[in-house]
């Protein structure tokens, strides 16, 4: 299962990557769509080379939803929606790596367990940015706190599992 997890996303960008890269970046300042894809290429080594057709109908998508807006000089930068979206998606990265830093302490157990919820996530994220454009509030709020009720689970899991290891010492 882990094997194939990572030949399906190992060697590409996971679906849905580009989009939250593109928030991410314009958050420092508007890029063109050349700027944003040779970026991409530097920051990866030359590994990801995202082509126009991606970048640019991808920067298209987030205009029309209302995150980002093209200035005169053809740069895009974040609109007040598209800043609060990048800071959703700062919080659930710092939930997510404190969980995966507290399972990838755990062994090869934890390691496991890691894989599973890094393929969960992506599965879902991949969902939401296909669908994100549709959604309504309320079903935003319903994903959010999916998400966020998992992963207090498996901090609840974890925690235990610290608990019985510290008796047992």
């Amino acid at each position: 299962m882990i094997s194939e997890w990572f030949q399906r996303v190992g060697s590409s960008v996971p679906r849905g990557f580009s989009r939250y890269f593109i928030l991410e970046l314009l958050k420092t300042k508007a890029h063109t769509g050349k700027e944003i894809i040779d970026y991409a290429v530097e920051q990866s080594n030359g590994i990801w080379k995202p082509s126009p057709g991606l970048i640019y109908p991808l920067l298209g998508r987030l205009l029309d939803e209302g995150l980002i807006e093209e200035i005169e000089d053809g740069r895009y930068q974040l609109t007040q929606k598209g800043s609060e979206t990048a800071q959703d998606v700062d919080k659930i990265n710092d939930i997510i790596k404190n969980q995966l830093d507290v399972l990838f302490r755990l062994g090869n157990v934890g390691r496991f367990v890691a894989m599973d919820l890094l393929e969960k996530v992506s599965t879902i994220g991949s969902i939401l940015s296909s669908n994100v454009t549709s959604m309504t509030n309320e079903e935003t709020q319903k994903y959010r706190k999916f998400l966020q009720d998992e992963l207090k689970k498996i901090d609840e899991k974890e925690t235990k599992k610290k608990g019985k290891k510290i008796k047992i010492e």
